[in-house]
């Protein structure tokens, strides 16, 4: 699989034929009036004289024609009105000649097998037509269980009470069965006994899945005549109405027995865990393109070795144009489990999806894999997997046979198409790649791939610059060979290998407590296996950070405003609202879009009340309607940082309220929640997971303190875009009223003196949570520290550099040694403005500035600082 986010983005809806009969809309929730609870039988109210038939049975989806659901052959009618339909101008008999009846004196095992192999027979096709209205197209891996019949029809009852629902089913939409139909839509019609029957095997069906039954309209549609073999020698002749029945097939979602008042917040334990017990480990995959990144991924994952030609990454691959040039260039992400010294893939047995991977690594560790694009034209996706996602861990992959293409016009920056240009050798790429890695300052591990291939003379010097470049940033390599030999085993760790890994990498991170000591650099082979079983042992054995809170970046005392919880979307899927999940009478939307991600700080449940955005404003929005005469509160207006010189200023001063702009924050109800594809009613810090809101309806009206109301016109759906984020409210902004801030700009901290080659108005792209914005340089300010003195001096970096009329400026008077001094020492705040939306902006945050590259760059030369305040 592909994606953790992989939906149906247009699964079939259950949509029932009679209202796309009679012109209403297809796919709408059935009225409250119309839907009872099972046991009840509703006559529609509306008027279906009407009609006579429906459209045919469609041959896929949920909804299903049958003309009876008994268990036993039907009775010999003498005569039915329903039996013989016109359509258009062709006439046609319908109904077949029914069955005679059995024989008393058939054996009653006989008759038993038929009437259980019936029932299984029915109850699977239920559960396909529920699995065919589900967003997931996952099947459920749970074991069907068919119940055994008892001997009496009466006693069937006993049999209508609902099990444990059937894992797969939590978000389907329901299978609609029209009874008393045949296949092309002709209304045959049931007696009332054979009704009755029928609806009391749909619900023992349904009771077996852990499923209700509602009856949506019953019509008499004929009558029929019948006589009893008893009653045939007296001429008695029965009369009886025909009916045709609609019932809806849905997931039992909470155990109490009143289904249409339950809460979101109630749903039963049985159907959803609270949330996921494993450790869940997030690491990036990084290094130039044909590096074997996607390879080793496939190796890890599937438990099976490449052939050479990349057979393992196929599995991997997202998009068609993907498998045809063998490059990656979109965020692929993969799963893999550890159970003790076990490996959890797909090699596993009885293991064929995620939450099989959750289940059998439930008190152990999950890894969770994002493979990055190596090319440089998809620069933008390597800092997406880099910056965006924040892994724990990054693995970047560099080829032993490191004499490869050279690649030229590479970036979209740049304006070169590609045809001119010397281009940037795979060397020059793959320590382009560490650098980055190096400046992000984040826990690595370097992957050597395709050892196999390697030729000992390149690959030694290639070797001696890279271990030299990790000592110079001040971190200390770790050249790891696994003793298991080649190949080895690929669903156990070796005891060797996870030996060494305790030995060399774990045990010096955990004296130092610091995962940023040491570099592990492993030599693999996706092809002979080597070092596969010492990558999964440092997989399974690196050290996990703590959970991240909301005030790991700045202190609570210096930054009081933030929400509970905080979200940072990445992708987002366009789906209805299941008709599991309730909207009447709660204000919510029908539309109930997805957004994907992971969790920076907090725990967000189903049910929750948050927050999405920024959106842009509405045109008519809150400054507006404000009095000519009242300056607008927001521009100029910034929460500092309290590194910068502005918060000293300020002192003990409360920070600034963020401005409230109407729509950019808008209302929804988490209704649906899953952490790397598997059903929880929550997740917490730290994890990524696929949420599922429902907007609620802004208000159409505003009232304004004079009084005037303001007619706005009806606010359409809002339109989520990655990089935004999903917040739940702190108590202190609901008692206040104060909502998150959004911002036009922000200051920055750097520590190297590389970023004096900003000019200032130059465009750059600003890299910062899930976003990157095209932003203008505004200011490029050096915060020179005196010698003995702790207070710092702002300078602009044109006037330190420049030269006047009042003689040579102190700063060139000074040895070349204070200089360099003072180069090491000093800090540069850069201003930014962005340029196309208000962005959430979290304070003390990494920001990665990205500058257009040119043909003889890799376009991933980025300078990393901190922000330390945001501008309204």
């Amino acid at each position: 699989m592909a994606s953790i986010f992989t939906f149906d983005h247009e699964p079939p809806r259950v949509s029932s034929p009679w209202q796309s009969q009679s012109g209403q809309e297809s796919g709408k929730r059935p009225q409250p009036e119309r839907s009872v609870s099972s046991g009840e039988v509703l006559i529609s109210e509306r008027s279906d004289a009407e009609l006579d038939r429906l459209e045919a049975e469609p041959q896929e989806g949920p909804i299903e024609y049958k003309l009876h659901l008994l268990l036993r052959p039907r009775r010999a009618y003498k005569s039915m009105s329903t039996t013989t339909k016109v359509a258009g101008s062709q006439q046609m008999r319908l109904a077949r000649d029914p069955k005679p009846p059995k024989a008393a004196s058939q054996p009653l095992a006989v008759s038993n097998q038929s009437r259980q192999n019936r029932l299984r027979h029915l109850t699977t096709q239920l559960l396909w037509r529920l699995q065919q209205s589900s967003p997931y197209p996952a099947t459920a891996k749970g074991d069907l269980v068919i119940p055994r019949l008892p001997e009496d029809n009466a006693e069937l009852a006993i049999l209508e009470e609902p099990r444990r629902l059937l894992p797969g089913l939590e978000e389907s939409n329901g299978a609609l069965y029209e009874i008393g139909v045949s296949d092309d839509g002709t209304f045959v019609g049931l007696t009332k006994d054979e009704m009755d029957e029928s609806m009391l095997t749909l619900k023992v069906m349904a009771a077996s899945l852990g499923c209700r039954v509602e009856v949506q309209r019953m019509k008499a549609v004929g009558t029929c005549e019948w006589a009893d073999e008893q009653d045939a020698k007296g001429g008695q002749v029965h009369h009886s109405d025909l009916w045709v029945a609609e019932a809806l097939v849905m997931p039992i979602l909470s155990s109490k027995s009143n289904m249409g008042s339950e809460n979101i917040e109630d749903r039963d334990n049985s159907v959803r865990r609270g949330a996921s017990t494993a450790k869940q480990l997030r690491v990036s995959l990084t290094g130039p393109t044909t590096s074997g990144k996607t390879s080793l991924l496939g190796t890890l994952s599937n438990g099976a070795l490449d052939n050479g030609r990349g057979s393992s990454r196929i599995n991997l691959l997202k998009h068609q144009h993907e498998v045809a040039s063998g490059r990656t260039s979109s965020v692929a992400q993969e799963l893999i489990g550890y159970d003790g010294m076990k490996i959890c893939n797909y090699t596993t047995d009885d293991i064929n999806s995620w939450p099989d991977i959750h289940d059998r690594a439930e008190n152990d560790r999950l890894v969770f894999f994002l493979d990055s694009a190596g090319h440089p034209r998809y620069q933008r996706t390597t800092l997406r997997a880099l910056v965006g996602w924040a892994p724990h861990w990054t693995l970047l992959c560099i080829a032993a046979n490191e004499g490869g293409p050279t690649f030229s016009g590479v970036h979209p920056l740049s304006g070169a198409n590609g045809a001119t240009g010397e281009g940037i050798a795979y060397r020059d790429l793959a320590m382009a790649h560490l650098d980055l890695c190096l400046k992000l300052e984040m826990p690595l591990s370097i992957i050597i791939t395709k050892y196999d291939l390697a030729q000992l003379g390149p690959f030694k010097g290639f070797m001696a610059s890279i271990l030299s470049r990790i000592k110079a940033a001040g971190r200390l390599p770790k050249l790891l060979v696994s003793n298991s030999g080649n190949g080895g085993s690929l669903t156990t760790i070796p005891d060797e290998d996870r030996t060494k890994i305790d030995d060399e990498v774990v045990s010096i991170t955990s004296a130092s407590g610091n995962p940023l000591s040491v570099i592990p650099v492993i030599l693999t082979s996706a092809v002979k296996g080597n070092g596969i079983g010492l990558t999964h042992a440092l997989l399974r054995s690196l050290p996990m950070p703590p959970p991240p809170t909301s005030h790991d970046f700045v202190g609570q005392a210096l930054n009081p405003e933030q929400p509970a919880a905080l979200f940072h979307i990445d992708e987002v899927y366009d789906l209805p609202l299941s008709r599991a999940q309730p909207s009447e009478g709660d204000g919510l939307t029908e539309s109930a879009p997805v957004v994907t991600g992971y969790l920076r700080f907090g725990n967000v449940s189903i049910g929750d009340k948050v927050v999405l955005g920024p959106f842009p404003a509405d045109e008519d929005d809150s400054r507006n309607l404000l009095p000519r005469d009242h300056p607008s509160p927001g521009y100029g207006l910034s929460i500092p940082h309290p590194a910068s010189a502005e918060y000293a200023r300020l002192g003990s001063r409360n920070p600034l309220s963020a401005l409230a702009i109407e729509g950019e924050w808008r209302k929804a109800t988490v209704v649906n929640i899953r952490n790397l594809r598997l059903p929880v009613r929550t997740i917490e810090a730290g994890q990524a997971a696929s949420i599922q809101v429902s907007f609620e309806e802004p208000n159409e009206d505003v009232q304004s303190d004079t009084g005037t109301l303001f007619e706005r016109p009806r606010s359409s759906r809002p339109r989520i875009r990655k990089g935004q984020v999903l917040a739940i409210p702190s108590q202190h902004m609901l008692d206040t009223g104060l909502t998150l801030q959004a911002s036009t700009g922000l200051i920055a901290s750097f520590k190297s003196a590389e970023i004096k080659s900003l000019a200032v108005g130059s465009m750059i792209n600003a890299y910062f949570g899930m976003v990157r914005a095209a932003a203008r340089v505004l200011r490029v300010t050096r915060q020179k520290f005196h010698r003995g003195a702790k207070q710092s001096q702002n300078e602009d970096i044109d006037d330190v550099f420049s030269m006047s009329d009042h003689g040579e400026p102190a700063e060139l008077r000074r040895t070349r040694s204070e200089t360099d001094v003072d180069e090491y020492k000093s800090e540069y705040h850069v201003s930014l403005e962005l340029l196309t939306n208000r962005e959430w902006v979290e304070l003390g945050s990494r920001v990665v500035l990205v500058e257009g590259s040119s043909k003889d760059r890799s376009g991933l030369e980025a300078h990393v600082g901190t922000v330390i305040e945001v501008t309204e």
